[in-house]
């Protein structure tokens, strides 16, 4: 434990980030406590610098985050794995790497890592050579697994517990909607997460599990390995939502279903499952994975068992929160696509209502939703057992 407080402490940190428009380039300046080891590297459809440098702690408030400039439209930063924090720079159009370098401390200024891209057609993109497309440190950046990489425990032998995996949405690299006051969802998500299992474990009913239990970035093939791996009776995605109309509001729950419920689910569902593209990933080689993921979505039994949840859920909350109209839905996020295990993807609310985003703060409406919650898993449970003794 004290070691693990002595690395916490001696994390690098972040002291700023500038973009700046030149004449032949957009340059990404982080100014950093260290010189850092780092790795760049381009990724197409869609157009993406990946930055990998050593776990960091990001010291830039989130109101001092550049907006785009140049050939960069957005960027975001956070941890991408244990030992590895990420920035990802969305890019207008192709671009290759001019240079990476590190500057040392000079005139009050502390280490800056620099790195140049310059914009280019598609054709000098796909015809450029392997140096154009990345850099790296001289003393290259160890490489690092996806935070999924750690096994689960085992559940103990003669433990007839049926086991909840809760799975707080987004994380790290990846923030998630952001509320009209700045509350990320990503933040928000695991408070609620924690808060759950803390409720359920009180009631010595079930065993839980959290795919994360810190701001980590989890693909989402990843989260559904780690239900996996914990032999998990339910999957539970807990995650809030964003819309353009800030007059929106409202809890609600989805299942799967290839056929979306409505326009809006559809969205949902595209814009959910975009999280890996948002981290950094090379989707490119990740059919045969997807391909798992798909392998049969006409396993009914879970499917059903799902759709059962969602009732009881909305029952429950419909008791101490606003729903919204239609409350459960059908979408097809990747989140729920395991074959053999009930899963559901609960929006808690709307980070864009500004009342709701307050009430959703709220320690004292966190515990009563999630109490609320609970107890549809409990009655869920509860009428399998009853369905199963005849």
């Amino acid at each position: 434990m004290l070691l693990g407080a002595h690395e916490a402490a001696a994390k690098p940190a972040v002291l700023d980030i500038r973009v700046g428009q030149h004449p032949d380039k957009t340059r990404l300046v982080l100014e950093l406590s260290e010189a850092p080891n780092y790795r760049v590297f381009l990724l197409p459809n869609p157009f993406r610098v990946v930055i990998d440098l050593p776990e960091l702690d990001w010291s830039v408030p989130e109101s001092k985050i550049p907006e785009g400039a140049g050939a960069i439209n957005a960027l975001r930063f956070g941890l991408f794995a244990p030992g590895t924090s990420r920035v990802v720079l969305d890019l207008k159009q192709p671009v290759l790497v001019k240079s990476a370098f590190v500057l040392p401390p000079k005139d009050g200024r502390p280490h800056r890592f620099v790195v140049d891209i310059e914009p280019v057609t598609l054709a000098a993109f796909n015809a450029a050579p392997a140096e154009r497309l990345g850099a790296s440190s001289e003393k290259p950046l160890r490489t690092t697994q996806t935070a999924a990489a750690a096994t689960v425990q085992p559940k103990p032998a003669g433990d007839r517990r049926p086991t909840i995996v809760i799975d707080a949405g987004h994380g790290g690299v990846d923030p998630g909607a952001t509320g009209v006051s700045g509350l990320l969802e990503k933040d928000l998500a695991l408070e609620y997460a924690k808060e759950l299992k803390s409720q359920l474990e009180a009631t010595g009913r079930f065993r839980v599990v959290l795919t994360r239990d810190r701001d980590v970035f989890l693909a989402l093939r990843d989260r559904i390995k780690i239900a996996h791996q914990a032999n998990g009776d339910l999957f539970v995605s807990l995650h809030a939502n964003n819309h353009k109309s800030r007059k929106i509001k409202g809890f609600s729950v989805y299942t799967l279903s290839e056929k979306s419920s409505d326009a809006e689910a559809r969205s949902l569902a595209a814009k959910e499952n975009k999280a890996d593209i948002i981290a950094g990933f090379d989707l490119s080689e990740q059919t045969e994975v997807v391909r798992d993921i798909l392998i049969d979505l006409a396993q009914r039994e879970s499917k059903n068992q799902g759709n059962q949840f969602a009732a009881d859920v909305v029952d429950e909350v419909g008791q101490v929160a606003n729903l919204l109209g239609n409350p459960h839905r059908y979408a097809g996020f990747a989140v729920l696509k395991s074959p053999t295990i009930p899963s559901v993807l609960i929006e808690i609310g709307y980070l864009s209502n500004r009342a709701e985003e307050k009430r959703l703060r709220d320690k004292g409406y966190r515990k009563k939703l999630m109490s609320a919650l609970s107890r549809s898993i409990g009655n869920y449970f509860q009428q399998n057992q009853t369905f199963n003794r005849y």
